[in-house]
């Protein structure tokens, strides 16, 4: 072929293209719309609020039973340790969070143009609900210029971080604004099952918002003590804030892939299960008070040591079944629970030569060094069979189901109780510490089904009220089994309980946030440089600078607590 049929070919051939990617521009306009996609402007707010309710409270019990139990030291870990029990904290990705800040203010703004009362005052609270995780953990974070990506200006892109005071100054803005919404809500448009939480309850959400306000004008009450007893005060005196369990902001076990319980299901991963341990913190509290909460959240040991000063040795190498004509059990120890499946074994050992825990209830000491060689584990290592320390209780082992005890908790009745008590304590008109304090402990011996042991349990040792606010705090922080992130905030902001790191753990006192992940370094480096700038060096920051889990965020700015 010559040169000019190649050119003449090669014109044909682009006339050809021409023609047909013009006479096709509107068919291909038409094409590339999404038959299964979602308009965001048509976007029907009952289809958002599913997953922005069920992500949030997921990821708030997921805080509440993994990284934050360990460090208010409700749980240990006996493998994979160092987050949970350590504090390595570095590098902490907040881009689950914001995913959902993305998706409620998608339902934000469709609820403003629909005119709905009710979704405004939803999103109002879910986001106030997670900027207030965030800040709470973090510290500084992008705010005021967040969840504007997709508009033009260069600024959205790199989001400035905002202060932390400012941040809480915005959630506790937006639940008043949200409670005002929900006075006037109609709820005609709603599908009852798409809201998770309340089923389509403006009354209940108005309850949830107020109770979160009190949760957040107690956090800033040190550094601004007037606005939180103004507000406190306030919404004490309207009576409409959570009252009861049967009121509690909750989700219920779902049965999902991604549910908090299933992903701790024995059944399901029982690696992953037999790593969760007591806590001998906690254990100490639970035990030394008779606690009938103690059989509903741990397990005794399987395997429990008995003093035998007769003994010729430290302890007996093989495990012993207790009361039966069998003697001495010979099967390795990591299959024995399978051969006597519910049975609980002894193990006796001789005082005078070994030191171990011969409780029924025995947990993890905190940041131990070796925690999975604890009490005589004769299998250490990586494996996770320590049948000598306490895991979870039977109901963690279970698939659960819709309506029992496995739910995430986002606020209690028996939190809000314990937030008057303390302010009780402060001399805020809030009626008496006393009783409020007696109602958070009844509150939750219902949640956890022991309703029935409360005036035993109150007249115990350690437990009648004596106006401290020491004590307040130790019940609060058991009655947050399970939202740890609530006691971790407490425990920073009051001190209380008073908790002592272990020896592995990096620095002698207890962390105080998260680091920035290293998605904010590489993309949004230059506004994340004023919020390390606001950040205060403390004797620990240790080598990480200002960017540490022991620097003090704003909220703790200014004074020792909690250390």
């Amino acid at each position: 072929m010559d040169i000019t049929s190649k050119l003449y070919r090669g014109l044909l051939m682009a006339l050809i293209c021409w023609l047909g990617f013009s006479g096709c521009d509107d068919k291909l306009d038409e094409m590339n719309v999404n038959p299964y996609g979602i308009d965001p402007a048509e976007v029907n707010p009952n289809l958002l609020m599913p997953s922005i309710l069920a992500d949030a409270a997921q990821s708030y019990a997921g805080l509440g039973v993994n990284d934050l139990a360990g460090a208010v030291q409700h749980t240990q870990k006996n493998g994979w340790y160092d987050a949970h029990n350590n504090y390595a904290w570095e590098s902490v990705s907040w881009a689950g969070w914001y995913n959902i800040l993305r998706n409620n203010n998608l339902l934000y703004n469709r609820a403003v143009e629909l005119e709905s009362n009710y979704f405004q005052g939803v999103a109002l609270t879910m986001k106030s609900f997670v900027f207030g995780n965030i800040t709470d953990l973090w510290g500084d974070a992008p705010y005021t210029d967040a969840l504007k990506g997709d508009e033009l200006a260069t600024e959205f892109q790199f989001p400035k971080f905002d202060s932390q005071e400012v941040i809480y100054d915005g959630v506790i803005a937006d639940l008043q604004t949200a409670v005002t919404l929900f006075n006037s809500a109609n709820t005609d448009a709603v599908t009852p099952a798409n809201d998770l939480y309340f089923g389509g309850d403006a009354a209940a959400w108005k309850r949830f918002a107020n109770s979160l306000l009190l949760r957040y004008y107690l956090r800033i009450s040190t550094q601004k003590p007037d606005v939180a007893k103004a507000g406190i005060e306030a919404i004490y005196a309207s009576g409409d804030y959570i009252q009861n369990a049967s009121q509690d902001a909750v989700l219920d076990y779902t049965g999902g892939a991604s549910d908090i319980w299933l992903t701790r299901h024995v059944a399901l991963n029982p690696d992953d299960f037999q790593r969760y341990q007591a806590c001998q913190t906690f254990i100490d509290q639970l035990m030394g008070t008779n606690d009938p909460r103690l059989p509903v959240w741990f397990a005794p040991v399987r395997v429990k040591w008995e003093a035998d000063e007769s003994l010729d040795v430290a302890a007996e190498d093989f495990i012993r079944k207790d009361g039966t004509p069998l003697g001495v059990v010979t099967y390795p120890f990591d299959d024995f629970v399978n051969n006597y499946p519910g049975e609980n074994f002894t193990r006796r050992y001789n005082p005078a030569m070994a030191d171990y825990n011969d409780a029924e209830y025995v947990g993890l000491p905190p940041s131990l060094m070796v925690p999975e060689s604890y009490n005589g584990n004769p299998s250490p290592g990586q494996g996770t069979q320590n049948q000598h320390v306490s895991q979870l209780a039977d109901i963690y082992q279970s698939a659960g189901a819709a309506g029992d005890i496995l739910k995430a908790r986002l606020i209690s009745s028996a939190e809000v109780s314990f937030i008057f008590a303390e302010a009780a304590l402060k001399g805020w008109s809030v009626g008496s510490a006393e009783e409020h304090y007696y109602a958070g402990i009844q509150k939750s011996l219902t949640v956890w089904g022991k309703a029935d042991d409360y005036e035993s349990f109150i007249a115990g040792e350690g437990v009648a009220f004596d106006n401290t606010l020491e004590q307040v705090m130790e019940q609060k922080w058991v009655a947050s089994w399970t939202a740890a992130a609530e006691a971790f905030a407490d425990y920073r902001r009051t001190g209380y309980p008073m908790l002592q790191t272990g020896p592995q753990s990096p620095q002698p006192k207890i962390a105080l946030r998260f680091q920035y992940g290293d998605d904010e370094y590489n993309n949004n480096g230059e506004s994340i440089t004023g919020a390390l700038d606001r950040l205060e060096l403390t004797d620990y920051s240790g080598g990480f600078g200002k960017d540490s889990q022991w620097s003090r965020p704003w909220l703790y700015q200014g004074t020792t607590i909690p250390w």
